[in-house]
């Protein structure tokens, strides 16, 4: 006799709760994005050598997520399994938001360069034991009818986080008027206490999904109708053995090695421009006009936190659309959509040599980001047993950061003898990437 039942829907209330803490951790994944190297630019880091310091997030994340994954999936608690490591991961990334911009601290220890590669590292490191386990979840807790509404929900939650987390050293300085200039060699005020709001609202959103949310246990997940696996895969998820992870690499779905194209692509085109989004902005608009550099660069740094605030907003718009858009036109033809959007958009920006107008690309490139916070994920997860969910989410970052790595290693290199140390072409470059992630797109059939 089958005694499978289905795992019953949630409610949109209950959804929003247990993906609240994304709003936070994307807050601290704001601020890193947009001031990450106007910090270290700050403190004398070169042009060409910035995405050379941006390695150590994505080689960070390559090694933390499958780990926290693997337990992830294998440890169970009373909180749950997923919960134990959003605390520790919100605990520790607080304090690297704290330590990151207060690397003037630290420099009769050791260099302020090294200092601030390793606050990067601390700080992806403790993001990404947050952030796997919340990806999980979903799998976890949703019936496949609701994960595109679920990943959806999570990006719309990720766009307000980002949006805020970008805007603060603006509205910091703009509004409540805290000095935005430090000077050589000082980290401006603004930015300084935009760190320590991201960090409490961080610790806040967190704890709400921590008391917030259920989890199943063991026996109640394999209850459900369509968490049925083969013995190989059961037995795979009882070893607790790190070489295991290898092993699950090896078995990895034919739909997640396709989607690693489309990854590679996608996150290479996003490192560009997260890298070197303030030195084009600065050097392509912002130096034509009249004034001293050095509070020209302070402009265009706040410059861009308000553009990545505006891309993570529609961002979010976006995402409530999504589930109905995919489906009705299928989750993979909407995210080919979303990229072709995304590309043509980066490619814009070669054009534009006014602030304001560079605010409609960021309408394309907020819908590609959109698309890339959720659609990959809901084409995943239906492929993926129930019991290594985690393990394999936190093997699918490996085609985030692969990329990362890549572009971190050669991004500079490419910026300086092909392009003539000109950051602008890096941002097209990007566009052209992301370009090749939608053709990617077509070769996986849902």
């Amino acid at each position: 006799m089958n005694n499978k039942r289905v795992k019953p829907n949630l409610t949109i209330a209950q959804i929003v709760n247990m993906s609240m803490g994304f709003l936070g951790i994307q807050m601290g994944f704001a601020l890193q994005n947009s001031n990450a190297s106007r910090i270290l630019q700050t403190f004398g880091a070169d042009v060409e050598h910035l995405s050379l310091f941006w390695l150590a997030a994505p080689i960070t994340g390559m090694i933390v997520q499958p780990i926290i994954g693997h337990y992830s999936d294998r440890t169970w608690t009373k909180m749950g399994r997923r919960r134990p490591f959003f605390l520790v991961g919100a605990l520790l990334t607080a304090i690297a938001l704290v330590l990151m911009p207060n690397i003037a601290l630290f420099t009769a220890i050791l260099p302020p360069l090294l200092i601030g590669a390793g606050m990067l590292m601390l700080m992806d490191a403790s993001i990404n034991v947050t952030m796997e386990p919340f990806r999980a979840l979903v799998g976890d807790n949703l019936p496949s009818t609701q994960r595109s509404l679920g990943f959806s929900v999570q990006t719309v939650l990720i766009g307000v986080g980002a949006v805020v987390g970008s805007w603060l050293p603006y509205v910091f300085a703009e509004y409540l008027h805290i000095p935005a200039d430090g000077g050589d060699g000082v980290v401006p005020l603004n930015v300084i206490y935009s760190f320590y709001f991201g960090a409490f609202v961080l610790i806040v959103t967190i704890l709400w999904t921590v008391f917030t949310t259920k989890e199943y246990s063991p026996k109640e997940l394999a209850s459900f109708v369509g968490e049925e696996e083969t013995e190989a895969e059961v037995q795979s998820s009882t070893n607790h053995n790190l070489g295991a992870i290898f092993q699950d690499f090896k078995r990895m779905p034919l739909t997640m090695k396709k989607l690693g194209w489309v990854q590679f692509f996608s996150w290479f085109a996003l490192f560009m421009m997260w890298v070197y989004m303030t030195p084009a902005i600065a050097d392509h608009v912002f130096y034509k006009m009249d004034g001293e550099r050095n509070r020209l660069y302070a402009e265009a740094g706040n410059w861009v936190g308000v553009l990545f605030g505006v891309y993570n907003g529609v961002s979010a718009i976006y995402a409530i659309f999504l589930p109905r858009l995919a489906n009705r036109f299928g989750r993979t033809k909407v995210h080919a959509f979303g990229l072709v959007i995304g590309g043509v958009s980066l490619i814009s920006i070669l054009f534009i040599s006014s602030p304001n107008i560079l605010l409609l690309t960021m309408l394309g490139i907020g819908i590609a980001w959109g698309s890339i916070l959720s659609m990959p994920y809901a084409i995943l997860s239906d492929s993926l047993p129930a019991r290594k969910m985690g393990v394999y989410m936190g093997i699918f970052n490996f085609f985030i950061t692969f990329p990362q790595i890549v572009c971190g290693f050669f991004g500079g290199m490419i910026i300086k003898y092909f392009f003539d140390s000109q950051p602008i072409y890096g941002i097209m470059l990007g566009g052209i990437f992301m370009l090749l992630g939608a053709i990617s797109v077509w070769r996986i059939k849902e």
